[in-house]
C-alpha cells in the first residue's frame, strides 16, 4: 500500500504560527499578597518571590513581570479589590487578622468579583483542622509551602493553565497533561517539579524558533497542566481534553462519588485508555503492592515514599511526556540513536535501522515529542498514520522524512527566520535576518511576496514551475548604523562631493565582527552565485520608489577559500553602503520631502538564478511585469498589464535596452514586432551574464558587475533556442525556431506562440495577485531558469515587487482641435495629467545634428544644464533624441535619472530610421511615475505625433553644448495632459488657451 494521500495536516503551518500570538488570553499580571509582615518578609526574603518571578518570566514566558501588591489583613485586601480591579490573583495565608481566607473568599465572591483565591499554608496539620473547620468551595486550590520556592510559581501557573486550557486547545492543539491528586502535600511537591522540567524543555525548545517572535509566542504553546482531586472532574477533563491528552499523573486512591475509593486511580486509567489508546499513564502510590498491577495493566508507577519520589518522579515525566531528546531504541530496549531538535531526528531517520522506526510509530511516539516541542502542525498530520498504511517500512521511513522536510519549509517560506550561525542549514527556501534592524523596503517587499506566494499556493497552478523568492540573507540596516558609528563616516559622508573619496573611505573601513562571524559561517556553505542588493529604508516605498538609486552586484562565489569570497561579499556590502551617499542618491533624495539623514541601508545576499555554461552564469531570461500598461492598443487595456523580457540576466530591461514586450493576456502579439523590419532593428542582439572569472584590480567594482556577451555565445551555451527565431535574407521573413539557417534573432516565439513554458499565464495571474494584495499597480522583477532534464522544474524566481505610483488622473482636460502651428509637440502617448503653465526653460537636443555616435558626450552636456538649472530652482522642459536613460546608446541617451532630475517634462522622439518604443521595463521609467514628469513619445518621421523641430532650431540659445541647446522664454510653454486619453499638448510660449476656470 502506497503512502496515504488522503491525510493532510489539520492545521496549516502558517495558521499554526500565526494562531501561536492569541494563545494564554488570561495572564496573571498583578497579585494581591493577603499575609503577615513576617509571612511577607519570607516569601520575598527566603522564598525570594520577587527574584522568582523575574526569574520564571525570562525564562518561561517572557511575558510581563506580575506585580505584588502586600496587605497585611483582610479589610484592606476587600477594599483593594473593591476599588482596584486590576488584581487577578489572591494569595492569601489561612488566617490574616480579623479573618481567615475561607471568610475572605466568600466575602469577595459576594462582590461578584472573578478573581481566583489560592491560600499558601505552612503547616500541614493546620491546614487539615482548617479543612475540617470551614466551608472551602469559594477557595481555589489550597497549596503548601515545604521550603520549595517554586511553589509560588507552581501556583500562578495552575490559574492560568486552568483559564486557558480550552482556549490554547481550541486554537492551536496546546497538549495537556493531567494531574490527579487530592492530597496537597503531594500536589505542592509535584507541581513544581513538572513546572521546572517546562522551563527546560522551553529552553530546548527556543534553539529551534524560527526568530525571536517565534521563539516567544512558541513559549505560550507549552503543556497545560490541568490539577484535579476527585474522579468525577478527572473523568470530565479526560473526555474534554482527549484529542490533547499528552499524558496522566494519577493518585491510586481518591475520592470517587464524595467518598475515598481505593480503585479511583485505576478505574479512571481505564476509561481514559478506552478513550485514547497510546497516552501514557503513570500512576503512584505509597502502597507498593500496586505495582505489579499497574505494570500487568500497561501502566507506569511510582512509590510516594520512596526517598527518590521527587527524583524519579521527574525523570519518569521525562520519558513519558517525551520531553528532552527522542531517544530511538529497538524492540527490546536497545538505544540505537538519540536526537535532540529537528535536525538530528531526520539525521537519526535516515540511519536507524527500520524496525526501530516501525516500533516509534506503532506507538505515536514521534507525534508526542513533536507535539510537546510545539510543533503541532506536523505532529497532528502523522499522528493518524499507521505503521499498516504503508507498504513497506522503509516507504514508512521516507515518509516521516518527507514531512518533516515538508513542515521546515513551510515553516521558513511564511516566516523570516534570525540567523543562527551555530544551526544555520541550506536549504531551497530561507529567508533569513542578520542583525535586529530593519529589512528596508526591497526585502520588506520580498518577504511579503513570499508570504502571498504560499498564501496563494502559487505554484501549484503551474505544474513543473517552481515559483519562489530565491533563498535569501539580509543585513539588517543595525550593522549600517554600526559600521558609520564605528568609523565616524556618517558626517563625512553626508557633505563629501567625491563620489570616489567615499567609495575609497568606505572600503577602507572595517565592517563589525559579528557581521563578519555570520558571513564567514553562511558563506561557508552558500558556494552558489549571489546578487548583493541595496534594501533602503525607503527603497520601494510606496510614494517613493527610490528606483536604481543605489547599488547592486554579483557576485560569482566560486573562490576555494572562504576568506577570500568573504572579502568580495565585505567590498560589495561596502560599496552599497557608500551608495546611500553618492551624488546620484542625494541629488534623489533633494527632489522628495525625506532627508538623506533619515535613509538606512540594509544588503540582501540572494542566490542567483540561472545556470553556468562554461566561465558564465546567467537566467534563460529575465524580465518585468506591470500590473498596468500606460500604452495599451487595440485589444488591450490598461488593466491587461504589460512584459519586458530578455535573455540572460535582467540588466537589459530595467537600464531601457534591447528587449522584447508583450501583453500577457495577449502574448502572441509583441508590441514592438510589427513587422520584419521592426523585429530586425528592435530585437536584442547581446545579453547580459555573470562571467565567473572576470576581474579587474585597477576597478574597486571589478569582478561585481554583469558583463555583456554576443549572441553567438547563447547559441553555443544552448541557451538561445528556447526564446529565438531565425531571420531569412532569401525570403525577407522571419521564421520561429532555429531550424533554418540564417540570422538568429531573440522572439521568444517558442515560449509566447509554442507555450513551452507558461511564462504569460504566470505573469498575468502574478501581476494580478500582487496588485490586489498591495491595493494598487505593482512592477515585478523576475528571472526563470528552464529545466535541463524532464524530472527537473522550471525555476520561476520572484526578485522584486514595488508599487507603481500612477499620474493623478483626476482631473480631465479637453483637448479640442488647435492650429499645429501654435505646437511645440503633440503626442497620442502621454504619462501625466493636467496643465503646467511654468516651464519657462527648455533643454533640447538638436534632432539634425545628432549622432548616435556622441551620445555619451550629449549625456554629459544635458546633465551640465540640469545640474545649472536645479541649481536655479528652475524646471524645464526636456526634448530629446532617442530613449532617455538607455544603457545602449545606439538607442538613445545613456543618462542617469539624477542627471535630468529638474526636468518638469521630458519627450522623447524616435530617429529618423527608428521609432523609439516607451521602455515601460526600466528603472527610469519608474522615476518618472514616482516624480509625477510629464512624458511624451512621438515619432513624427514615421506619422505619430507632432514635433516642430524647425521651429526649436530656430530660437536663439542662452548656451549650447555639443548639439544641446538651452531655451529661455519671457513667456511660458505650456503643457496640457489628459491622463484618461493619453493625449498632450505642448504650446510654443504665448500660444497656449486660456485655463477654462480663468
Amino acid at each position: 500500500m502506497a503512502t496515504p494521500s488522503g491525510i493532510g495536516p489539520i492545521r496549516e503551518t502558517e495558521e499554526t504560527i500565526e494562531s501561536f500570538d492569541s494563545l494564554m488570553p488570561f495572564r496573571v499580571q498583578d497579585i494581591l499578597l493577603v499575609s503577615s509582615l513576617y509571612d511577607s518578609f519570607i516569601l520575598r526574603e527566603d522564598g525570594r518571590l520577587n527574584e522568582l518571578l523575574i526569574g520564571e518570566s525570562r525564562e518561561l514566558d517572557l511575558q510581563q513581570i506580575p506585580g505584588i501588591t502586600h496587605v497585611s489583613n483582610c479589610t484592606q485586601a476587600l477594599e483593594l479589590v473593591r476599588t482596584q480591579p486590576r488584581f487577578n490573583l489572591i494569595v492569601t495565608n489561612l488566617a490574616v487578622g480579623e479573618m481567615n481566607a475561607a471568610q475572605l473568599a466568600r466575602e469577595i465572591r459576594k462582590l461578584g468579583i472573578d478573581v481566583p483565591v489560592l491560600v499558601l499554608a505552612y503547616d500541614y496539620r493546620e491546614v487539615k483542622n482548617f479543612v475540617a473547620r470551614n466551608r472551602v468551595t469559594d477557595i481555589d486550590r489550597i497549596f503548601l509551602w515545604q521550603g520549595n520556592a517554586r511553589v509560588l510559581i507552581a501556583m500562578v501557573k495552575y490559574i492560568e493553565d486552568k483559564r486557558n486550557a480550552l482556549h490554547d486547545t481550541k486554537t492551536v492543539g496546546v497538549p495537556v497533561l493531567l494531574v490527579v491528586e487530592d492530597n496537597i502535600r503531594y500536589y505542592s511537591s509535584v507541581l513544581p517539579v513538572i513546572y521546572t522540567e517546562l522551563i527546560s524543555q522551553s529552553h530546548r525548545v527556543l534553539r529551534e524558533g524560527i526568530n525571536v517572535a517565534h521563539k516567544l509566542v512558541r513559549q505560550r504553546a507549552r503543556p497545560k497542566i490541568l490539577l484535579c482531586s476527585d474522579y468525577e472532574e478527572a473523568e470530565q477533563y479526560a473526555r474534554q481534553y482527549r484529542d490533547n491528552l499528552l499524558a496522566v499523573v494519577s493518585d491510586v486512591q481518591f475520592p470517587h462519588g464524595g467518598a475515598p475509593d481505593a480503585e479511583a486511580g485505576f478505574k479512571l486509567a481505564h476509561v481514559i485508555r478506552e478513550l485514547v489508546h497510546d497516552v501514557p499513564i503513570v500512576l503512584h502510590s505509597s502502597h507498593t503492592e500496586y505495582k505489579a498491577r499497574a505494570h500487568d495493566e500497561g501502566f507506569a508507577f511510582l512509590q510516594k515514599r520512596s526517598p527518590t519520589f521527587l527524583r524519579d518522579f521527574r525523570n519518569l515525566l521525562i520519558e513519558q511526556c517525551s520531553f528532552g531528546d527522542f531517544v530511538f531504541r529497538m524492540p527490546d530496549g536497545e538505544e540505537v540513536g538519540r536526537a535532540s531538535d529537528m535536525n538530528a531526528l531526520e539525521a537519526q531517520l535516515h540511519r536507524v535501522p527500520v524496525e526501530s522506526i516501525a516500533f516509534h510509530s506503532a506507538r505515536n511516539h514521534f507525534s508526542r515529542w513533536l507535539t510537546a516541542r510545539t510543533e503541532f502542525a506536523v505532529a497532528q498530520k502523522l499522528r493518524p498514520r499507521k505503521v499498516s498504511d504503508f507498504a513497506t517500512l522503509e516507504v514508512l521511513r521516507r515518509d516521516l522524512i518527507d514531512s518533516i522536510n515538508d513542515y521546515r519549509r513551510e515553516q521558513t517560506e511564511v516566516s523570516i527566520g534570525d540567523f543562527d550561525a551555530s544551526t544555520f542549514k541550506l536549504g531551497e527556501a530561507f529567508f533569513l535576518r542578520i542583525g535586529s534592524g530593519s529589512l528596508g523596503g526591497k526585502a520588506r517587499g520580498l518577504a511579503f511576496m513570499r508570504h502571498l506566494l504560499y498564501k496563494q499556493r502559487f505554484s501549484r497552478r503551474f505544474p513543473g514551475v517552481k515559483v519562489s523568492v530565491p533563498p535569501a540573507v539580509v543585513i539588517s540596516t543595525e550593522f549600517f548604523d554600526r559600521f558609520l558609528g564605528k568609523n565616524n563616516l556618517l558626517e563625512f559622508a553626508i557633505r563629501c562631493p567625491d563620489d570616489a573619496e567615499i567609495r575609497q573611505r568606505f572600503l577602507d573601513a572595517a565592517l563589525p565582527p559579528s557581521l563578519l562571524s555570520d558571513l564567514t559561517a553562511f558563506l561557508a556553505q552558500a558556494t552558489y552565485p549571489l546578487a548583493v542588493r541595496s534594501s533602503s529604508l525607503l527603497e520601494d516605498s510606496h510614494y517613493q520608489p527610490f528606483t536604481g538609486v543605489y547599488e547592486t552586484f554579483m557576485l560569482g562565489n566560486q573562490q576555494a577559500e572562504v576568506g577570500e569570497r568573504l572579502d568580495w561579499v565585505g567590498r560589495a556590502i561596502k560599496l552599497i553602503y557608500a551608495s546611500t551617499f553618492s551624488q546620484h542618491a542625494k541629488v534623489y533624495v533633494r527632489a522628495t520631502p525625506y532627508r538623506l539623514e533619515e535613509e538606512k541601508m540594509a544588503v540582501i545576499l540572494q542566490e542567483v538564478v540561472g545556470a553556468q555554461h562554461d566561465t558564465r552564469f546567467y537566467p534563460d531570461f529575465s524580465g518585468v511585469v506591470r500590473s498596468h500598461n500606460f500604452y495599451p492598443t487595440s485589444p488591450m487595456s490598461s488593466s491587461d498589464g504589460i512584459a519586458a523580457v530578455a535573455l540572460g540576466m535582467g540588466r537589459a530591461v530595467v537600464e531601457g535596452g534591447r528587449c522584447l514586450s508583450f501583453c500577457p493576456r495577449y502574448p502572441r502579439h509583441p508590441i514592438q514586432f510589427s513587422d520584419v523590419k521592426d523585429i530586425l532593428a528592435n530585437s536584442q542582439s547581446q545579453f547580459w551574464a555573470m562571467d565567473l572569472e572576470h576581474a579587474n584590480g585597477n576597478d574597486p567594482a571589478s569582478g561585481l558587475r554583469e558583463l555583456r556577451f554576443e549572441l553567438e555565445v547563447a547559441e553555443r551555451d544552448g541557451t538561445l533556442a528556447p526564446v529565438a527565431s531565425t531571420y531569412s535574407r532569401d525570403n525577407d521573413a522571419v521564421y520561429d525556431g532555429m531550424g533554418r539557417i540564417g540570422a538568429r534573432l531573440v522572439s521568444f516565439a517558442p515560449i509566447l506562440k509554442q507555450e513551452i513554458f507558461p511564462l504569460a499565464a504566470i505573469l498575468d495571474q502574478l501581476s494580478h495577485v500582487g496588485e490586489a494584495a498591495l491595493g494598487q499597480p505593482v512592477e515585478i522583477e523576475f528571472a526563470v531558469r528552464l529545466p535541463r532534464s524532464p524530472q527537473e522544474p522550471a525555476n520561476f524566481g520572484f526578485l522584486q515587487v514595488r508599487p507603481l505610483v500612477l499620474s493623478g488622473e483626476g482631473e480631465s482636460l479637453p483637448l479640442d482641435a488647435v492650429d499645429p502651428a501654435s505646437l511645440i509637440c503633440r503626442s497620442t502617448s502621454v504619462l501625466g495629467n493636467g496643465r503646467i503653465q511654468n516651464l519657462h526653460d527648455l533643454v533640447v537636443v538638436d534632432f539634425h545634428r545628432f549622432e548616435r555616435g556622441r551620445s555619451q558626450a550629449v549625456a554629459e552636456a544635458v546633465a551640465h544644464f540640469n545640474a545649472k538649472l536645479m541649481n536655479l530652482e528652475r524646471p524645464y522642459l526636456l526634448v530629446g533624441v532617442g530613449r532617455w536613460g538607455s544603457n545602449d546608446p545606439w538607442l538613445g541617451i545613456p543618462i542617469e535619472w539624477d542627471e535630468i532630475a529638474g526636468a518638469r517634462v521630458i519627450v522623447e522622439a524616435g530617429f529618423r530610421d527608428l521609432s523609439v518604443t516607451p521602455s515601460q521595463g526600466s528603472h527610469f521609467f519608474q522615476n518618472l511615475m514616482a516624480f509625477q514628469v510629464g512624458y511624451f513619445t512621438v515619432n513624427p518621421e514615421s506619422g505619430s505625433g507632432l514635433l516642430d523641430w524647425q521651429w526649436l532650431g530656430t530660437q536663439a540659445a542662452v548656451e549650447e553644448q555639443e548639439c544641446v541647446r538651452h531655451l529661455q522664454f519671457d513667456e511660458p510653454a505650456v503643457v496640457m495632459m489628459n491622463g484618461m486619453t493619453r493625449e498632450g499638448m505642448i504650446f510654443k510660449p504665448g500660444c497656449a488657451p486660456r485655463p477654462l476656470n480663468s
